[in-house]
């Protein structure tokens, strides 16, 4: 193995020639034009839905069983999202009747009363299998949180336009939160110490198994003082960065192993982290990075300060989630109207996601936090009620959140 000094990475100017083999295009949700069914007309909620579901079972989607599932989902709580759009889906124990994941688009120009005078004229439909859809309502709240799509959604004129509305933007930069973090890690090998390294991207579903045979069988390439970099661009989903470090004598190809910086990419997102660390390399400043604390470590990495629920806030818990298949619609929606409740500012993250805070009063938002079952979730309250709006929400959630 040939170890490449910092001043060879500085002739290089940065770890760009590192990050070629990991520039791929990202894999984001699909829509085809094929999936839209542009200016249709129903006589209500209950036609439109069985408009839906016929078009995902002649695409072999779904069997007709799911149907009845669609419909005990909407008795359960409705699926209106917001913004003139439902994202209508099975239930639980429809999920048999599901062949494959799909989706179904229909617009309604003139608009379907959904609930309560809620008028959508976009309908999603959604077929999963497992807990797929939480990444498809995942992507689709963070596609559908514009400001302006309001009035978008209400002056849609064919279905490129639609496929260009729901379309995602580029991811922007590459993940890199404290739950990719790892401190101090018992690790015996540099084996182990990929193996958590690429666990972490694996657990946030940043990558599928591939991108961890991948990293573990290649050969790291070692920074120097004890920190090794990995990289892979196999079965990658979302740009992302993990650190492990270990306080354990650990050595590979006789040299120190301290720590590991793990790159798994789809895009170029990744290319400034490199250059950070190139800088680093530079500076003769990578040792530093194995006595900073994981937020430090971010903000070294990514020159971005992490943001989190502030402590000064009146009251703060931390709650887990115990649902089988997390906060999917149903559930979220519960969470959400019982935060409602309350005149108090509520807002929470997701403490083994990306940590980022959000309104505890919006379901898009409280959506896009992908909670999983044994997630824990993080509460901080503000208001004359602030108090019993906490305890509130820890009794919902306890019960199960409509599901138990």
């Amino acid at each position: 193995m040939i170890e490449l000094s910092a001043s060879a990475y500085q002739d290089s100017k940065s770890l760009n020639y590192v990050a070629q083999p990991l520039i791929r295009r990202v894999v984001v949700l699909d829509i085809n034009k094929r999936d839209i069914s542009f200016a249709q007309t129903a006589k209500n909620k209950t036609d439109a839905l069985t408009m839906i579901v016929h078009d995902l079972i002649s695409k072999g989607c779904v069997d007709s069983g799911y149907l009845k599932g669609v419909f005990q989902r909407e008795a359960q709580s409705s699926t209106y999202l917001g913004h003139g759009i439902a994202i209508p889906h099975g239930t639980v124990e429809t999920r048999s009747k599901v062949n494959k994941t799909g989706l179904s688009i229909f617009h309604f120009a003139d608009g379907i009363d959904w609930d309560n005078g809620q008028t959508v004229h976009l309908v999603i439909g959604i077929a999963a299998k497992s807990d797929e859809h939480l990444d498809i309502l995942k992507r689709l709240t963070h596609l559908l949180s514009d400001k302006d799509i309001d009035n978008n959604i209400a002056n849609l004129e064919n279905i490129e336009q639609i496929v260009e509305l729901l379309s995602p933007t580029p991811q922007c930069k590459a993940e890199c939160n404290p739950s990719l973090i790892k401190l101090n890690f018992p690790a015996s090998d540099m084996v182990q110490i990929t193996a958590v390294a690429g666990g972490l991207l694996k657990n946030a579903g940043h990558v599928g198994s591939g991108t961890l045979t991948d990293m573990i069988t290649q050969e790291p390439i070692h920074l120097g003082k004890g920190l090794w970099l990995v990289s892979s661009s196999k079965q990658v989903t979302y740009t992302a960065v993990s650190v492990v470090t270990t306080a354990n004598d650990c050595q590979y190809d006789n040299h120190k192993v301290k720590g590991l910086i793990a790159i798994a990419a789809c895009n170029q997102t990744h290319v400034p982290i490199l250059e950070n660390i190139s800088q680093w390399l530079f500076e003769g400043q990578h040792a530093d990075l194995f006595n900073l604390s994981t937020d430090e470590i971010i903000e070294k990495l990514t020159g971005d300060k992490l943001t989190t629920v502030s402590e000064d806030m009146d009251h703060n818990e931390i709650f887990t989630i115990h649902n089988a298949h997390g906060l999917h619609a149903r559930p979220s929606a519960v969470l959400v109207a019982e935060a409602k409740k309350f005149e108090a500012t509520i807002l929470v993250s997701n403490l083994n996601g990306s940590e980022k805070v959000v309104n505890a009063k919006s379901l898009m938002k409280v959506i896009t936090l992908g909670v999983k079952c044994g997630h824990q979730l993080k509460f901080s309250a503000q208001g004359p009620d602030s108090k019993q709006a906490i305890l509130s929400i820890g009794a919902v959630i306890k019960a199960g959140l409509g599901e138990h």
